[in-house]
This record gives C-alpha cells, structure tokens and sequence, in this order.
C-alpha cells in the first residue's frame, strides 16, 4: 500500500496564484504595508500593497504595448533581485507564463530555452542584454520585446525598463486581469538542470504551485510567520526551491524576505548579522562554509535559529559540526522541479532525531517505492520513490514519451531518485537511479561515499561518479581539498585507503582520488556528475587518469 502523510490533508481552493496572494481572504493578517521584499545591498524594497500595484501594472503594459495573449510566455533571464516578484505576479496577471532561466547561460544555451518554450519576450538585466540580444536574434524574437529589471538602465533608451512599460492610464481597475484555469493554465515553465541529455520544460500548473504554498504553510511553515522572522533570499529565483520559497511563501505570508543578488559568503554572514534574519534556505555547500570557514567566527549568527537545506543529503557529522558551532537547527527537505518543489521535510521538533532523512511526507501527497520491474517494495527496502498529489507536474513540455515514461501505470510520477521508508514516517534518498555505479553486478550508491569522504579532515568537498575499468564500472572520487592541504599522489593515496578501510569490498575506490578545484554544481547544489564524467573521458584520452 502507498504510504500517507502523517499530516492531515488540507482543501486546495480552485483559484490561480494572483488570486490566492491578492484576493482571497487572507489568513495571516499582515498589514498592507509590510514589506515583502527587501535588497540585502540598497535596502530597495516593496511592499505588499507596493508589489500588488506594480504587478497590476506591468500586466497591463504587457497587454497594451506587447499585446500579451493568455498563454503567451516570458523568459526570466536574470540573477536574483527584487523586481523578479513584479515580473512574475506582473505576466499572471496578463494570463501569461513564466520560464525562468539560468543568468550564467551563453547565448546558445539561452536561445535553445527560448526556442524550446516559444517565447514572446524576454525580461532581463542590462547587464545580460548582450546575451539576450544574441539569443533573441538566434530565434527571431524582436529587440523590442526585451525589457529590463533591476537598477541599471539602459542610458541608450533602446530598451525599456519594466517600470515604464505600464499603459498611459494607469488606473487598475480601468483592465482587470486575465482569469485562469488553476489546473489547465501554467504558472512556470521551468527547466530541468540537464544532468542527463538536454534540459527538459517542466510544466508547473497553477494548481500545482498554490497546493504546494499552502502545503508547506500548514505544516513546518508553522514553525515561523511575519510577526517574528525574517528571511533570507540566497537560493537562486529561477529555480522553484527559490520561486515557492523565496518568492510566493513570504508573499502569501506576509515575511519579509532580504534578497542577494548573488551568494557571496561574507555579504550573507553581513546580512544574516545586520538584519538579525531568523530563517534561511540553504544548499550544502553553505553548511560547509558554516562549519568550516574560519571568516565565520567574525560575525554575529544568533538571530539565526532555523535552517532548511535540499538538494543533497546531509551527514550527522556535517549537522554536528554546524550546530555545535553556532546552535543553529538544520533539518532536511527534499523536493524536485516536477513537485513544485518541496514533498518531504523534517518536522522540528525532529530535526536531530531522524538526522540523514529528508523528513516526512508533506500533506496532500502519497508515494511508494518501486523495485526495478515496477512492483511496490515494502518498507525499510530500498526502491525508486514515486509520488502522487496536487503539486505534481503536468508533464515535460512538447514532450509526450518522457512524460508517459516518467509516470507508472497508476499515475505515480517516478522521481529518479532511490532510498527507502522507515517504520517512524521518515524517508531516505540514498542516491539516483541513473548515478548507481554497477560493480559487478553490485549497486554502489555514490551518495552514501560522498557522506563519508566529506567527513574527512582533508576533504572539503567531494563528488563520486563510475568510471569503465576492466569491463565494470568502479568508483572514483573527485577532491576538492581542504585548506592548507597540498595535492599529491600520497595524499590522494591515504584518502583512498581510509574510504576502502570503511566500506564493503564492492564499494572501494578503485577508481582512485582526483583533485579539482571545485565540484561542478547546478543552482540548487545538485552535483552534476556529466560534467565529471566528461572530466574523466578527457583524462582517459590524455593518460592523465593515474593518481
């Protein structure tokens, strides 16, 4: 049988995400004043009331100069700052969609984004417009359809910034929004971090991003509100862990959120110090600069007494070294593009207890675990976990066989990643279906030696992929190396046989220690094994593979 939340299910009302933030009823009584949206650098910020009136306005330009269409769709091509929200919230209200895109993409990555969505506009920084106008130019949208955010303006006048494009009249009640169908209608079309083969379009329906605001906000969103926390923005806003954390939750709130630009580790430790922020999401690589960075000790953490990480497990030995640090809580959450994003998340007052899970199952939501032949495993086996409920995808974009492949007879959308249930309600993420090295015919979760080799004195950071040696598959690790370490072969040669002399025979590193400089991660802290893999092909090619 699929397993059940331990939370009790909530009604999910049939309404788009403008009508949920600006006119239903809301349950948090915030003032229509407070701020939402703060920069960490020039303390610019808006308001609810603020935010609600720009947005209206920027839709209605839409519709006025760009004859917006519902359906029409807007790419976000732009680093985090606080005008995103008035973009976002500004193309629903003109029945349009948004497909955030990575700022560091070159043209070619872009235009192929823009192809594969079909793009009416593009909205992004000046200092981006020479790879938008690229990109644009590679598919034939018009110049004329690309408007900027944030504080810099282009002095040529060629193109406008968002804030002037509102009609002359700017009464708000002169164009009502569009109305939207919350299940049909897209809300996001955003775009997987291509680990394997090209990015794909996931659609995220209205109905999808509302049920999973609400679903946090009822269980562990419980532990703070608008009265007594603050947050900061970090997690990138053109991916959905930052869209729904950052941008939707503190709105639909009423928390205050301060926004960086870009993570840079003392402006964060600065800004968690100044703005004595309570509350953060954050990626592993953060909790490793917290627990082992020694700029750390210059600054005030206190206020910070919660903080939710994803995107890849963590070790008890990383939690300890962090709380005993600085006593900061640290529970875990998991989530993926296609669940809007966040399914599991540790309660806290259990953040301690169940330290490695990604928690308990959200509300709304069932899953099950699948052996490879696609029967349901019992509890306590390992087995691929599939979920099902009201934050779930309505599929890839233009793309009917790897949406059908992506989901079980029953409807059960199949995640990738493998772990298992125990009899406490918690669930574990050992590794990802696709990442498993085969040994022989053994399972090697390359998860399960990253959790240990980072624990390592030497090792600051460290990823594992399956390397072909001897017509198998072995694991090699790729080393960042802690500070003051020096790389060379002795070095590489104790880490490795510290590693063999903790794991069964099949699990050894017989594809032996390499260093780089950094780990290549995606924007939420994904280890991008390809890119590795690539790394390791070039090593092969060039006898460079020996330690």
């Amino acid at each position: 049988m699929p397993f059940s939340s331990m939370y009790p299910d909530i009604e999910i009302p049939d309404i788009d995400l403008w009508g949920l933030m600006f006119e239903k009823e809301r349950e948090e009584k915030f003032p229509y004043d407070q701020t939402i949206y703060r920069d960490a650098i020039t303390d610019r910020k808006y308001s609810y009331s603020d935010l609600h009136d720009a947005a209206a306005i920027f839709g209605q330009g839409l519709r006025s100069k760009w004859n917006w269409q519902k359906g029409d769709i807007l790419t976000l091509f732009a680093p985090n700052n606080i005008d995103i929200p008035v973009i976002v919230y500004g193309t629903f209200f003109a029945g349009g969609i948004v497909s955030p895109a990575n700022p560091s993409y070159s043209a070619d990555e872009l235009a192929f984004q823009l192809k594969d969505n079909g793009s009416k506009a593009i909205a992004t920084f000046k200092s981006l417009l020479p790879v938008a106008i690229a990109a644009a130019k590679k598919i034939g949208i018009p110049t004329t359809r690309i408007t900027l955010l944030g504080d810099e303006r282009d002095l040529t006048h060629q193109f406008e910034h968002f804030d002037q494009m509102g009609p002359a009249s700017t009464n708000l009640h002169e164009s009502p929004r569009e109305r939207l169908d919350a299940d049909h209608d897209l809300a996001f079309l955003v775009y997987s971090s291509g680990t394997t083969g090209l990015p794909k379009g996931v659609m995220l329906s209205h109905r999808n991003i509302v049920a999973n605001v609400l679903m946090v906000a009822s269980s562990v969103g419980k532990s703070y509100n608008w009265k007594n926390d603050r947050l900061i923005g970090i997690l990138p806003f053109y991916h959905i862990y930052g869209l729904t954390c950052l941008i939707h939750q503190p709105l639909y709130r009423g928390i205050e959120m301060v926004a960086m630009e870009r993570f840079d580790l003392e402006t964060f430790l600065r800004t968690v110090q100044n703005e004595r922020i309570t509350f953060a999401y954050l990626a592993p690589p953060v909790l490793v600069h917290l627990a082992n960075n020694p700029v750390v000790e210059k600054y005030d953490l206190t206020s910070l007494r919660m903080v939710t990480s994803g995107a890849a497990p963590l070790t008890r030995e990383l939690v300890d070294t962090v709380h005993n640090r600085l006593k900061i809580r640290i529970n875990q959450a998991y989530g993926l593009s296609e669940t809007s994003p966040i399914t599991h998340t540790q309660p806290w007052d259990e953040w301690y207890t169940s330290v490695g899970s990604v928690g308990k199952l959200m509300p709304n939501l069932t899953a099950k675990f699948l052996s490879p032949d696609g029967a349901e495993v019992p509890t306590g086996e390992d087995g691929e976990l599939a979920l099902k409920g009201p934050s779930i995808f309505k599929g890839y974009w233009n793309n009917q066989a790897g949406t059908a492949s992506s989901f079980s007879t029953d409807g059960y959308y199949k995640t990738g990643d493998v772990g298992y249930h125990d009899d406490q309600d918690n669930f574990y993420i050992t590794d990802r279906v696709k990442e498993l090295i085969k040994y022989k015919g053994f399972q090697v979760a390359p998860a399960e030696l990253e959790g240990l080799l980072i624990s390592h004195p030497n090792v600051n950071d460290v990823a594992v992929i399956g390397v072909d040696q001897d017509h198998t598959e072995v694991p090699r690790a790729y080393v960042v190396l802690s500070q003051g370490i020096e790389r060379s072969p002795v070095v590489g040669e104790k880490i490795r046989e510290w590693i063999d002399s903790r794991v069964s025979h099949h699990k050894r590193l017989r594809g032996g220690v390499r260093f780089v400089d950094e780990i290549p991660k995606s924007a939420a802290g994904k280890i991008l094994r390809r890119n590795l893999k690539d790394v390791a092909k070039q090593e092969e090619q060039s006898g460079k593979a020996k330690l």
